[in-house]
């Protein structure tokens, strides 16, 4: 119940005595009013004052007067209501209940304010505040507010003049200082030392400096550098700004910042590092000339190649000094402190000739910044028009060889899986475990050199000048890297040949169309949701030129509305062939109409589920796709071909186990397998892969002491390239052979007609011999591990036009196979998941329906094996049109292709 509503006991005496002397009390401090006052102010005694009954409504118009005339008005009209004697009640919070003197009654005020007798005790803090109500009481006055942001800023103020006063600017000397890398052989023997000291870091003086040179990077890098003392809160500001609404990305740290974190800083990138940094940049830029922190930031920054410092940058991109350089050189390495791996045009990041579009923008715009800024006129900026693009990299000497690609391919692994950055890396101090086996790889690169010192002859054939190879050896199971081929020595040419050159692989893709068509079936003619799984028994027309249709059976027109005719190497007709017929002998026609039936698709879907990537070469799936048209690295081709060795398994190519420093790992590789296809598919491509290797165009490639090897050849349109993929059981290696100007402006794959003295080059010729020299080294001495014998699968699907007939007559089936037994057909079975891991199970009796190893294959290039069951497609024997004349993958519309291809 509020104060005011509670009756206050009758006065007993005293009564006109109390009125009086609250009369005489000074203004301020009001008396609280008894209850039989009239409220209403005016002149003449107070009747209410000698305890006369308050009229009625008394209480209600106090409330209102409050209302109306706020806290002190209200406090006014109470004190006139109240009584006295033994005191009323105070309800206001300025008067309190006051007890009359002459009746000896002592009042109690109730109200949060003072009584009129008994002043309160002052807060030191008035909060939450005292003359205010309900929610202004929590809003602190403009007195509060300003107290306390001069605290903060004092605290600040003084935590930072501690800080400043208790870190020291490190020893530069100790702190600086770079080291080697160590790389170890996958037994542990070290391999080579490198990194940190690649190319050795040199001190210059400011004065060495071209004063182009300055500008460009404090223009780029800090163009306040001159006025700020160590660390600029706007320009942070405005680089958070910039990035934020798109702009060109600009440091936020001063070059004082970054000189200080080159040389006394490691590059975590903690708080507590954060801080120190700037609580030492600001002594540094207090205690230092400007002139002093720009050299020290010029002499221990980092440009890429290995080189520290202005000078070493200098001669590793320009081969001459510092001082010789060029304002538009400059330009150009002032650019590549945002970031060397991506500014340096020869190093190749997401496709070629991305670093050169971004250095060559880079330049620009530091160019017009030093405009901007006015560290350059206009007059002089108009005088650079071309990029002043570097020479290529050298390696330093311990790098000559296969070991520079290793080294460069253990380094981009690191920083592209761990937290390890390339500038931490080229600093040194680390201790890497690679995969890489030493014996396998100075025998991968003497089969190469066998064969070239044999063979090619560029002195003698100017077709022979500039032919390249380039291999690689993955361990089925692991994933492991064992050995690469990168070229003929990475100090003279520096494209690593193992790793993404842009070069088609030709058939060897076409393992990854049969897998697809086993492991998720071809399209019904009437039903596309509906999909059988084929056999290596199905039948599909080989003959040169065949016309390509539709799944549906329509035909197929490219986007000028022409038909497409695939030509056979060397126009060859094969007539009715077995898929296992059309691998072993390499035949385009049915594999091309084999990826049209199961869908480019799901072939593509395979190729990634064997371990390729997807890549900008597997972007587009024309139907040649299925025809060897990506261009998938040496290592991951040879990955992919070890997914089939494990019997579906798949594990992504790595070379590095392991990274430590300072008695730490920093970097521990996690096994991750994952299954590619069932063992079914797997084993049964391994089984028709044999094939090729036995009695097919592989046979170059036969392994000594009966040891099992399963592979396929692959050559491309006008014979740009040329490769052989295989593998035993415990190893898959690839091998590659092309032709390019490494030292061209423009380089493009050029023809291999005659190269070597051959009319034409093939898989089968140097690429299935290198590998055959290799692998029977690798292989010397290791356990005669056969594949494992495949199950059968799917069912006998028959081509366009390829239904069985009477008239055809199998021929003996390959020794490794029995001989098949004829079996009534089976109704097509039910789509099966997309998913390349799909299985064929035991018990289904649809999937097992002739197939695999059991259903016999063809010794010749003409049609045998087969059975008479199976899927029977929409009867259309059409076979193409006119002939053409050379040839290869990509046939001419309407017409034929030109050639086509023999592996």
């Amino acid at each position: 119940m509020s104060e005011h509503r509670r009756k206050p006991p009758e006065p007993q005496g005293g009564g006109r005595a109390a009125a009086r002397r609250a009369a005489q009390q000074p203004p301020g401090r009001r008396a609280a009013p008894t209850r039989g006052s009239d409220p209403t102010p005016g002149p003449g005694p107070d009747p209410g004052a000698y305890g006369q009954e308050r009229p009625a409504g008394g209480r209600a118009e106090a409330r209102r007067a409050a209302q109306r005339g706020g806290r002190r008005r209200a406090s006014d009209t109470a004190a006139m209501a109240s009584g006295s004697g033994h005191g009323g009640r105070g309800s206001g919070r300025r008067s309190g209940g006051g007890g009359g003197d002459d009746g000896g009654g002592r009042g109690r005020g109730r109200g949060r304010g003072r009584g009129a007798g008994s002043p309160g005790k002052k807060r030191f803090i008035d909060y939450p505040r005292a003359g205010k109500d309900g929610w202004r009481r929590f809003v602190p006055s403009w007195k509060q507010i300003l107290s306390t942001c001069i605290g903060v800023l004092a605290l600040i103020v003084g935590a930072a003049g501690l800080a400043l006063a208790y870190v020291d600017i490190p020893d530069v000397q100790h702190a600086s200082q770079l080291q080697k890398n160590v790389y170890y052989w996958s037994n542990g023997k070290p391999m080579v030392v490198a990194g940190g000291g690649e190319l050795n870091r040199q001190i210059v003086p400011i004065e060495s400096i071209p004063k182009s040179m300055q500008n460009a990077v404090i223009s780029a890098e800090n163009a306040s550098f001159d006025q700020d003392s160590g660390v600029d809160p706007m320009g942070i500001a405005r680089a958070v700004f910039n990035m934020a609404k798109g702009g060109e990305t600009q440091s936020g740290s001063t070059i004082t910042q970054q000189y200080v974190k080159n040389t006394y800083l490691d590059q975590s990138q903690t708080l507590k590092r954060k801080l120190t940094e700037l609580f030492i940049s600001i002594k540094v830029g207090i205690k230092e000339k400007k002139s002093t922190i720009l050299a020290g930031y010029l002499n221990t920054a980092y440009y890429g190649r290995g080189a520290y410092g202005i000078q070493a940058a200098s001669r590793a991109y320009y081969g001459k000094d510092c001082d010789k350089l060029t304002p538009s050189e400059g330009a150009f390495l002032a650019s590549l402190l945002n970031g060397p791996n991506l500014y340096d045009p020869y190093i190749t990041t997401e496709t070629k000739g991305a670093n050169l579009k971004r250095a060559e923008a880079r330049w620009k715009w530091t160019l017009d910044r030093e405009v901007e800024v006015k560290r350059m006129p206009k007059e002089e900026r108009a005088q650079f028009k071309e990029f002043p693009m570097p020479r290529k990299p050298k390696k330093a000497m311990d790098l000559r060889g296969q070991k520079g690609y290793l080294v460069d391919l253990a380094n981009n692994y690191i920083t592209a899986n761990s937290k390890i950055s390339d500038t931490m890396l080229k600093k040194g101090g680390y201790e890497i475990h690679t995969t890489f086996d030493e014996k396998q790889v100075n025998e991968l690169a003497a089969s190469v050199e066998k064969v070239t010192k044999e063979h090619i002859k560029p002195e003698k054939r100017e077709v022979d000048k500039y032919v390249q190879f380039g291999g690689a050896s993955v361990e089925p199971g692991t994933g492991k890297i064992v050995a690469i081929y990168g070229g003929k020595d990475a100090t003279q040419h520096y494209t690593n040949n193992a790793d993404y050159t842009g070069v088609q692989v030709g058939s060897t893709f076409k393992p990854f169309v049969l897998a697809a068509a086993m492991s998720d079936g071809v399209r019904s003619r009437t039903d596309p949701e509906r999909r059988t799984r084929v056999s290596p028994n199905s039948i599909y027309n080989g003959d040169n030129k065949v016309k390509l249709l539709n799944y549906d059976g329509s035909v197929w027109h490219d986007k000028d509305g022409k038909e497409w005719h695939q030509a056979n190497d060397g126009n060859e007709d094969h007539g009715k062939v077995s898929l296992r017929t059309a691998m072993q002998f390499s035949v385009n026609t049915p594999y091309i109409q084999l990826g049209m039936d199961v869908g480019r698709d799901k072939v593509k879907e395979a190729a990634i589920a064997a371990g390729l990537r997807d890549d900008q070469s597997m972007a587009k799936t024309t139907p040649t796709y299925s025809l060897g048209t990506s261009a998938p690295s040496a290592i991951r081709l040879a990955g992919a071909y070890a997914t089939f060795a494990a019997s579906g398994q798949q594990d992504d190519p790595y070379s590095v186990e392991s990274v430590e420093k300072d008695g730490q790992t920093r970097y521990e590789h996690t096994k991750k397998p994952k299954t590619g296809f069932s063992a079914a598919v797997a084993d049964n491509v391994t089984d028709i892969l044999k094939t090729v290797v036995d009695k097919g165009t592989g046979t170059a490639a036969k392994l000594p002491d009966g040891r099992q090897a399963a592979g396929k050849t692959g050559t491309t349109d006008d014979n740009k390239s040329a490769w052989f993929a295989g593998y035993t059981k415990q190893l898959a290696t690839t091998i590659g052979m092309w032709r390019v100007d490494d030292q061209a402006k423009q380089q493009k794959f050029e023809k291999m007609y005659g190269v070597g003295g051959e009319k034409k080059i093939h898989g089968a010729s140097f690429p299935a011999r290198i590998w055959a020299d290799y692998m029977a080294q690798a292989m010397k001495g290791k356990k005669l591990d056969p594949f494992p014998k495949p199950g059968t699968i799917g069912q006998t699907v028959y081509g366009e036009g390829m239904s069985p007939s009477p008239k055809i007559t199998p021929t003996a089936p390959p020794p490794h196979s029995p001989t098949p037994t004829p079996t009534k057909s089976a109704p097509t079975t039910p789509p099966p998941s997309s998913k390349p891991t799909e299985t064929c199970a035991d018990w289904d009796l649809s999937c097992q329906n002739n197939g695999g190893a059991t259903g016999g294959g063809d010794t010749g290039g003409r049609p045998g094996g087969g059975d008479s069951g199976g899927t029977t497609t929409s009867p259309d024997p059409s076979t193409g049109g006119p002939g053409g004349d050379e040839g290869g993958i990509f046939g001419h519309p309407a017409g034929g292709a030109s050639g086509g291809r023999r592996d």
